[in-house]
């Protein structure tokens, strides 16, 4: 792999030495309500020169970690299936090379190509979702593949009790019926995340961040914003406790930076994904 010209801050080690690889899915094909995710990896990149490499959060600085930004996979149009499959190659290329894949989305559903890859190697995979939505339909207008359904096509591979959801606050009510049955859901907030954290030790597990988990007074750029979200503060102390796991692969999606003219939604998800690469 070469490096991509253009990296996120401090993410320009070569593909050999680095431990973690950065991905973009610019794909909004499925998106239900306002398009535009598929710009999200470049704006990411484009604007991480406005923040540090150090984090104070953490006390840690991106320079001394060695991260290979790989670009955007080049998708072509009108197949999903295929869009899904390359994401699939990517991630399972990577994995086993023995790196940790991060992906910046794209709409949601691109979860779903990382995830086919990561249960490959991972048979006991379980899922850690932080999302203003369920996704949790068997199909949006007759569609299987759907953002508004990545993560019912994710318990098609996981099966029961193996999904974890947080910040849940929007789906139809056939979701939540569902959602009682088959994966753990704390609806509204991010409470309890420590016990799921104690049922997640020794697990691999896939993290899965849609922005759209925030409240859109901090992040309205998002093509689907739902009122009631967490901040970022909260966010930052949530997964200050998922990296005490096994966490074999993650990704970050749903930022619509177009929506948001003032770059302020772009700027946080530039802070985050720092804060995740240096977890990770």
């Amino acid at each position: 792999m070469n490096r991509n010209i253009h990296t996120f801050i401090a993410c320009d080690h070569e593909y050999e030495d680095s431990d973690i690889v950065l991905f973009g899915a610019p794909f909004d094909g499925t998106t239900s309500y306002r398009p535009g995710t598929r710009f999200a990896s470049a704006a990411i990149r484009n604007e991480s020169y406005g923040i540090e490499t150090y984090s104070p959060y953490l006390d840690m600085d991106l320079l001394d970690k060695k991260i290979f930004d790989a670009g955007d996979l080049e998708f072509g149009f009108g197949n999903t299936e295929r869009v899904l499959n390359t994401i699939e190659d990517m991630t399972a290329q990577i994995l086993k090379d023995n790196k940790k894949p991060i992906m910046i989305g794209g709409e949601h559903l691109v979860t779903l190509g990382c995830v086919r890859a990561a249960t490959k190697k991972f048979p006991d995979l379980h899922i850690l979702h932080f999302d203003a939505h369920a996704d949790l339909r068997d199909d949006y207008l007759g569609e299987k593949l759907s953002h508004a359904s990545v993560m019912r096509r994710c318990h098609d591979l996981v099966g029961d009790g193996r999904i974890y959801q947080f910040g849940i606050r929007s789906g139809d009510r056939e979701e939540f019926l569902w959602a009682k049955e088959h994966v753990f859901m704390q609806k509204f907030n991010l409470d309890h995340l420590d016990e799921a954290v104690k049922n997640l030790k020794d697990k691999p597990v896939y993290l899965t961040i849609d922005l759209d988990v925030l409240d859109p007074s901090v992040f309205p750029g998002t093509g689907t914003p739902e009122a009631g979200g967490v901040y970022f503060p909260e966010l930052i102390k949530a997964l200050n406790l998922v990296f005490g796991l096994n966490i074999v692969a993650m990704d970050m999606n749903e930022l619509s930076p177009v929506y948001d003219q003032s770059g302020a939604s772009t700027a946080l998800a530039c802070k985050l994904l720092r804060e995740l690469l240096l977890q990770l």
